[in-house]
């Protein structure tokens, strides 16, 4: 029963691992080209700046897109689970149940 533990233990953070480095990319090559696009800048390399600065935006709205299609799932997993406790509260079991499933496809769908 402990491996089990262990086993599910290390699973758990191996994805989690994987799930943040995937939700960093837009915003880690945002800040790449960011910086390059000022340093372009400071040198007066106006070509290259505004490339970079181009790269970084694309990112940057990528990121955006990604963190509010997740806020978005996770919101409508709170209302579930909301719904899921109101029913639990009332005894209605298996609606409760229905909620809850409901909300865990919407966790998994966040990406988070």
């Amino acid at each position: 029963m402990r491996l089990i533990s262990m086993f599910i233990g290390v699973f758990a953070l191996l994805v989690s691992t994987q799930l943040i480095a995937s939700d960093a990319g837009h915003t880690s090559e945002a800040m790449e080209h960011a910086g390059e696009s000022k340093a372009h800048g400071e040198m007066g390399h106006a070509k290259e700046a505004l490339q970079h600065a181009k790269d970084s935006l694309a990112h940057a709205k990528d990121a955006s897109k990604e963190h509010a299609e997740a806020q978005k799932h996770m919101d409508e997993a709170v209302k579930h689970l909301d719904e899921a406790i109101k029913h639990a509260e009332m005894g209605h079991g298996e609606e409760s149940a229905k909620h809850t499933s409901e909300a865990i496809k919407h966790i998994r769908e966040s990406g988070h």
